[in-house]
């Protein structure tokens, strides 16, 4: 296998097909489902499903199947098999549905207005991860290029993944004769530590999410009235707050929500650490003066990967500065979400969340909390000694540096999915989403030179795994 050869043929179909194709997706609001309820009406995800068929469509491939399959009430899902050596069987995973816009774009950039600028395409879903599905292609195409064997190779493409996967289950029921033994999972939906060598995902957190709602008064009333008599739904829902989180240092407080770090994970996120040093802290664009909860890479590192946290993402019944007037309002409603360390059951948290808050009211209000998502998280298996050989080779390859092994802070319920599905499957979960490149955030951005290069390594990774010994 020539590393020039994978290389140059990478970048051609990058810099000729696959920025072409990603500035038009990135033109689409295609919002899942969670952020637009009519999203069948919009057809802007039916807009990305197609434009994807199409260009795996006009593909060389012609052993290629391809379907968009479609279950009654479901988003829709890409689906395509290419036959290959051997009874081996590579699933690619990526997903084509979108974050919503979120404020705070820079000048002359938006969600859905591409813009390349210093060697990165800007906009909504190209990063995460709308460029899955053509790369994961141009890798097979690579290999085939040079005549290099590959393994059946079959892809997911999933609309809902950004709303937590619900309509993943119902597929990979639908699509269970046709998936076969899968023995490696392939999934270019997470992120990177930095953009000078392959990064491997070997965890993922879950998620506890839902909305809290404390209720005080059936109307709004004058503050200099109620102030001091009626209690603050505000200050009630901080309170119930703080039977989840310390304040001041942002610790989790119950047990149930903890895990036990394992060794070699706590061994991995010091080495990723050491490598990144004060850019485990540094890549996010703090405000003024503000500091990190910790300043040691290695600890950052599972702060944001082993350990849970909370934030509020959203608030209900708080009107905008300019029209607050001097009520004491009657509720407040908080989004709350709770990421999870990977071995926690995300439903058990999300149960255990709704015991902690609504147990004791305090002065009897009207508290509730009603789960909307509770995924749980992902530990990888040990890599087997082909994959660990095949990776720091594409990594020096391609990027003239080691391998590095780190977990990531997001979620992906798909690979919890796929793990208890093929227990002994082996897994690259890899990605693009690299120092401010923000995803879910303003100024999302994709590397396109880092993105070649990991398109390059996928390719010799999967001819690794066609060519090990049995």
């Amino acid at each position: 296998m020539s590393a020039e050869a994978i290389g140059a043929f990478v970048s051609r179909m990058w810099d000729d097909e696959i920025v072409p194709q990603l500035v038009e997706y990135i033109r689409v609001p295609a919002k899942s489902p969670h952020f637009d309820r009519d999203w069948q009406a919009n057809g802007h995800i039916e807009a990305v499903v197609r434009q994807a068929e199409a260009w795996c469509r006009s593909r060389p491939i012609p052993e290629m199947t391809l379907e968009v399959v479609r279950l009654p009430g479901r988003t829709p899902l890409l689906f395509f098999e290419i036959p290959g050596v051997g009874e081996r069987t590579v699933l690619l995973y990526g997903h084509l549905d979108k974050q919503p816009e979120m404020i705070g774009w820079r000048e002359g950039l938006g969600p859905w207005q591409p813009k390349i600028q210093d060697g990165k395409l800007y906009g909504r879903g190209g990063a995460d991860d709308g460029y899955a599905v053509f790369a994961s292609l141009t890798a097979i195409l690579a290999l085939r290029a040079q005549q290099i064997p590959h393994a059946r190779c079959i892809g997911l493409i999933e609309c809902c993944e950004e709303s937590g996967s619900h309509d993943l289950p119902a597929y990979l029921g639908a699509l269970a004769p046709r998936l076969g033994a899968v023995d490696f999972v392939i999934g270019l939906d997470s992120g990177c530590g930095n953009y000078e060598q392959l990064w491997v995902t070997t965890s993922l957190r879950g998620i506890a999410a839902g909305t809290l709602a404390v209720e005080v008064l059936a109307e709004g009333v004058h503050s200099g009235d109620a102030s001091g008599v009626v209690p603050s739904s505000f200050r009630l829902a901080r309170a119930l707050l703080d039977r989840l989180d310390d304040s001041r240092t942002g610790e989790v407080i119950p047990r149930e929500l903890h895990c036990e770090i394992p060794p070699e994970r706590v061994a991995q996120a010091h080495a990723a650490g050491a490598i990144l040093g004060d850019m485990t802290w540094k890549k996010f664009p703090y405000a003024g003066r503000t500091r990190p909860t910790t300043s040691d890479p290695g600890e950052a590192v599972l702060n944001r990967t082993w350990r849970p946290a909370l934030s509020v993402t959203g608030a209900d019944g708080l009107p905008a500065i300019a029209d607050a007037g001097n009520v004491l309002r009657p509720r407040t409603s908080l989004k709350l979400s709770m990421r999870i360390p990977p071995r926690v059951d995300g439903e058990k948290a999300t149960r255990e969340m709704k015991r902690i808050l609504e147990a004791d009211p305090p002065h009897g209000a009207q508290v509730r909390f009603d789960a909307d998502q509770g995924a749980s998280g992902w530990d990888a298996p040990p890599a087997a000694a082909w994959l660990a050989r095949a990776l720091e080779a594409a990594s020096q390859r391609h990027y003239g540096r080691p391998a590095a092994f780190m977990g990531e802070g997001g979620t992906i319920p798909f690979m919890g999915m796929l793990g208890e599905r093929f227990p002994s499957a082996q897994f690259l979960i890899t990605g693009v989403l690299g120092p401010h490149s923000n995803a879910h955030g303003p100024n999302e951005f994709l590397h396109i030179a880092y993105a070649k290069k990991l398109t390059a390594c996928v390719a010799e990774v999967i001819a690794a795994h066609a060519s090990r010994a049995e």
